[in-house]
């Protein structure tokens, strides 16, 4: 197998503290970093979560509010009020 070096900004604390966690588990970075990417290109995906708020989340968050709220009164909203509130999520 031919290997080629994989160079990478790191923060010095983080370096400094990942070297010594490596240490204390008896493997060095490389052997750390391999295992990385051996478990990637397996499952094809990162083996942690990666996640933001998107748009998308947002509104669907608001909308499950919104029908939690409908589903526990008997107050129902005009179609401006509709629209005049998600323009204020949005915006």
């Amino acid at each position: 197998m031919k290997s080629r070096t994989l160079n990478i900004q790191v923060d010095a604390n983080d370096k400094r503290d990942f070297e010594l966690f490596c240490n204390r588990v008896g493997m060095n970075v490389s052997t750390a970093i391999n295992m990385f990417i051996k478990v990637v290109l397996r499952e094809q995906k990162l083996p942690f979560e990666v996640k933001s708020n998107t748009l998308d989340e947002v509104i669907s968050s608001k909308l499950n509010e919104a029908e939690i709220e409908m589903n526990n009164t008997s107050k129902r909203y005009t179609k401006d009020e509709v629209f005049k509130s998600m323009n204020d999520i949005l915006g």
